[in-house]
């Protein structure tokens, strides 16, 4: 549940998203790019600070609060919510999970300034399997040189810092991760390239390369030997909002379809009178408000503290998979008009397939569920 005070700051959101960052989407998904006056918008409104705790410059809102305004910001474009949603799920969120008093102090600091912040784990041949990665951290001196690639880094040109995994001890396997965070500028480290996409198109994804890069062994967010934990972790709060960019998409697809449908003819009636098509609405409207209560329930519980291994997973898997069902039905409503880039149709289509494949495929968000299901059961 939001506070009375979140619900007032979420009208706002919400108006920034509809005049500000939605006339805007198609410009960001064709030129590939967020104009930095929408991320500063963002920071005037102090979205970046709404999350992170009061003594290190924020407000200490909610989790259910930030998912909402994840959302909303994807019912405009998701492009420019994953800019939000990297900074404070994926990078912020470890830190204030596992992070020390003074990398809490420099770095949270930082992102309730809207300094923007990624997530590093995602290899060439290490996708899915996370414990397989092949960048290494050897010691030296007091730190560590760190070889290796990461690939598919969201908000990657963006950001100034990330919190990044390497393996300290391979023979562990899993247990032999450590994870790190890591200025943008550590020499070593750079954007090898740019990874152009079907969808999320205005995302910077990008593929890192660390050559003999040196980190100082102060930062180590956890405990050394301990990383796989930590990033385990931040992807069960990751997956929530994904989860809530996916009913974004999906509401956007359905109301913009809804609206068409109400006002175009065909043999003399208007399609939405048609059963066929009511019968679609239906299935629509019932899967988003699915979406809606699995994504409240997962970040309550993630607000609370409370094991949302699980659910987190379920609200995951069953938004994107509506997000997908949701745009291409509202596609196919438009008919010929749908497939063209004179609506929206076509580009919720692109932009909700991601949401079934990162932050773990919902195929691995099955093997999640079947293993909590075991557990949970003593199987």
């Amino acid at each position: 549940m939001l506070t009375e005070n979140e619900k007032d700051i979420l009208k706002y959101v919400r108006e920034l998203a509809k005049n500000t960052i939605k006339p805007k989407a198609r410009e960001i998904d064709e030129k590939m790019y967020i104009p930095e006056d929408i991320i500063k918008a963002m920071n005037d409104m102090e979205l970046f600070a709404s999350y992170i705790p009061e003594k290190y410059g924020g407000y200490g809102l909610s989790f259910p609060f930030l998912m909402r305004v994840i959302e909303e910001i994807s019912y405009a474009c998701p492009s420019t919510a994953l800019v939000l949603d990297g900074a404070l799920t994926l990078f912020a969120e470890p830190i204030m999970m596992f992070g020390n008093e003074e990398q809490k102090q420099k770095y949270l600091s930082q992102v309730a300034k809207g300094l923007i912040g990624g997530l590093a784990i995602t290899e060439p041949n290490a996708g899915s399997d996370a414990a397989s990665i092949n960048t290494k951290a050897e010691k030296s001196g007091n730190g560590y040189k760190i070889n290796g690639t990461k690939i598919f880094i969201s908000n990657g040109r963006l950001s100034k810092f990330f919190i990044m995994d390497a393996s300290t001890d391979k023979s562990k396997g899993y247990k032999g991760i450590t994870t790190f965070v890591v200025d943008a500028d550590t020499p070593g480290l750079e954007v090898s390239k740019d990874i152009h996409k079907m969808g999320i198109r205005g995302s910077s994804t990008v593929e890192l390369s660390f050559n003999d890069m040196y980190v100082p062994e102060e930062n180590i967010i956890g405990k050394y030997n301990e990383g796989f934990k930590v990033i385990m972790e931040t992807l069960d709060a990751g997956r929530v909002g994904v989860a809530a960019q996916a009913l974004g998409i999906a509401r956007s697809a359905f109301d913009e379809a809804l609206e068409y449908i109400n006002t175009r003819k065909q043999f003399g009636r208007k399609i939405i009178d048609f059963e066929g098509v009511q019968f679609i609405l239906a299935e629509m409207e019932s899967r988003i408000k699915a979406s809606e209560l699995l994504i409240a329930e997962a970040a309550d519980k993630w607000n609370k503290k409370e094991d949302s291994i699980e659910i987190s997973s379920i609200a995951k898997m069953f938004a994107s998979d509506t997000a997908v069902y949701v745009a291409e039905r509202s596609l196919q409503l438009f008919g010929g008009y749908g497939y063209t880039i004179d609506f929206n149709a076509e580009r919720h289509m692109r932009d909700a397939k991601i949401t079934q494949i990162y932050e773990g495929t919902n195929e691995i968000q099955k093997i999640i569920i079947a293993k909590e299901i075991m557990k949970n059961h003593h199987l």
